[in-house]
């Protein structure tokens, strides 16, 4: 009876340092996976510190963190290089797609516009959204049109049937953004000049043609 309880005791130990090692062999592997190009890594939090030019993402699962080195930062974060570790921040603004800064965003989620380095909804006022970009771009305030100007041709107000005439108007304010989309600022349209100059002489229409004699009649003689 002894010998069979012995024997039961020596099967449960020898199966639970089977599943022990098992358990350790499954840990160490997913240890290793975690720890790709890591210098110091934590069972427990993965990546601590990292070889150099990685950069060490942090990321939250609940109460706990983990680190993983990776080459480039995800969306939504941008590389920060330090003395000790290089780090990958995360953007400030949770509709930034990637940023230049924790405050800069360089390009916005879908839905959103950029300008001056933030994400809006809309494109505020004075901007308007570029055609195939998410970038709002300033556009300029135009103030009022001048008169026509003269009818001309070629530098000629006269002279000639046909001209052109045209009107301009300026941007309001100095201090207006490079490259801003504007309206027309100038507009042409065709207009009739006199044909004749004043004092230029005029020849007569029937001017170079010959007059023409009427025949003499002869009188009837009566026979």
């Amino acid at each position: 009876m002894q010998w069979i309880i012995f024997m039961l005791l020596l099967f449960i130990s020898s199966m639970e340092m089977l599943m022990q090692n098992r358990w350790k062999k499954q840990a160490s592997t997913g240890l290793l996976e975690n720890c790709t190009g890591c210098v110091l890594c934590s069972e427990d939090n993965g990546c601590i510190t990292c070889h150099h030019r990685l950069f060490l993402l942090i990321w939250r699962d609940g109460i706990r963190q983990y680190g993983m080195c990776v080459h480039t930062c995800p969306p939504g974060y941008f590389g920060v290089r330090g003395l000790e570790v290089n780090r990958c921040t995360k953007c400030r603004s949770p509709s930034c797609e990637s940023c230049f800064s924790r405050d800069f965003c360089m390009k916005c989620k879908d839905k959103f516009y950029l300008h001056k380095g933030q994400c809006f909804r809309q494109c505020p006022p004075s901007t308007a959204a570029q055609p195939g970009t998410r970038e709002c771009q300033e556009t300029c305030m135009p103030g009022p049109w001048s008169q026509w100007s003269a009818c001309s041709h070629e530098g000629r107000t006269c002279g000639c049937k046909w001209g052109v005439e045209t009107r301009v108007r300026e941007v309001l304010g100095a201090a207006q953004e490079e490259g801003a989309a504007c309206p027309a600022l100038l507009e042409t349209r065709r207009c009739r000049m006199r044909k004749h100059c004043p004092g230029e002489k005029t020849e007569p229409k029937n001017k170079g043609k010959k007059r023409q004699k009427k025949p003499k009649t002869e009188p009837h003689v009566g026979t």
